[in-house]
């Protein structure tokens, strides 16, 4: 551990009301929601940093790497964790790291699961720990999804990749002590916004849909205008500001925001889709279109459990190791698979 980390950690344990006098003086207060010390702590330290949209591309890609690295947590004990490649759509290979947990249950499916970054920054290591505490608590395998980035790899390079990969878990599932033919999907942010396509896809497609589809703080629509994306405008850890650099380097120029393998909210039958958790994030630019997905899944007939995390942020998955809310966050949200795997 550097010493910047260990600085760091320490400051962290400090007392919610030091922390609060040290990052502003007051708390974070927005549509009656309190956003966490520590969390407000990260967004202070990093308030005049130059906004993403002014930097390009690689050198975002390698500052989140170095910033996500220094916050990470370590996996938890009792996984197995492996890395390997799978083939790509393209003739490519994508990088994946599966989790096995010593205790896993057999009839628990695997889930493939695929991380956050708009499609341009993130990679294996930015859900480490996350997918950790999924196959520790859920007692399942999980797979993690190196997809490839833009913009050397503009869409729908990425999505084709998380397609490719779940129908290669359900032909080797059972390599890996799960149940053979099934798979489920999950991701944050743009992670949810593939595991959403894959499970509505799937269905399309008449293929075998996802056992569940876990979705957390998921980008759901990219044409409707909800409140949210102004309210937290501004919030730590993603800004309106970003969320549009992203789709700048995602998206083929004059590229229809409204395609079905990009803006899954603008499906309208939304019936026969497979279980879904639904997790959104109180200071998040996404949290409307979230909670409102969950609704009209709901109201199509899906089983839903869908719950907010008022005092935290966007990327919380990634911030384990400082923050208690989002370590217990991420623990009850793998209690939610377990549970959910349970009715299956």
């Amino acid at each position: 551990m550097s010493l910047q980390q260990t600085i760091a950690k320490l400051i962290f344990k400090l007392p919610n009301g030091m922390l609060v006098r040290m990052a502003g003086g007051k708390p974070v207060v927005i549509n009656g929601r309190t956003l966490e010390p520590q969390l407000q702590m990260v967004a202070w330290n990093g308030r005049n940093a130059p906004p993403l949209s002014t930097l390009p591309a690689e050198v975002v890609q390698a500052a989140t790497r170095d910033q996500l690295n220094m916050l990470a947590a370590k996996p938890e004990p009792g996984v197995a964790i492996e890395d390997f490649t799978i083939p790509g759509p393209d003739k490519n290979l994508i990088p994946v790291r599966l989790y096995r947990p010593d205790d896993q249950e057999p009839a628990h499916p695997l889930m493939v699961y695929y991380h956050m970054g708009g499609g341009v920054i993130g990679d294996l290591d930015t859900c480490n720990a996350f997918c950790s505490i999924i196959a520790s608590v859920a007692k399942c395998p999980v797979l993690s999804v190196d997809y490839r980035l833009a913009p050397p790899h503009k869409f729908p390079a990425g999505i084709d990749d998380a397609l490719e990969a779940y129908e290669w878990a359900l032909r080797n599932a059972s390599k890996y002590g799960a149940p053979g033919g099934v798979a489920a999907v999950g991701g944050d942010s743009m992670g949810g916004n593939f595991s959403a396509i894959v499970a509505q896809e799937m269905k399309r497609q008449e293929k075998p849909i996802p056992a569940l589809q876990l979705l957390i703080y998921p980008a759901i629509d990219l044409v409707e205008e909800f409140p949210s994306r102004k309210d937290f405008a501004d919030t730590f850890s993603l800004s309106t500001d970003t969320m549009n650099w992203f789709m700048e380097q995602y998206l083929p120029e004059g590229f229809d925001m409204s395609d079905r393998l990009l803006s899954p909210g603008q499906t309208g039958d939304l019936s026969d889709l497979p279980p879904a958790i639904v997790i959104t994030a109180g200071h998040d630019p996404l949290v409307d279109e979230g909670d409102d997905y969950a609704l009209r899944l709901g109201r199509a007939g899906v089983y839903v459990k869908h719950k907010r995390y008022d005092t935290l942020a966007h990327a919380f998955t990634a911030f384990t190791d400082f923050s208690p809310g989002s370590r217990k966050a991420c623990v009850e949200i793998a209690e939610m698979v377990r549970d959910m795997y349970g009715r299956l």
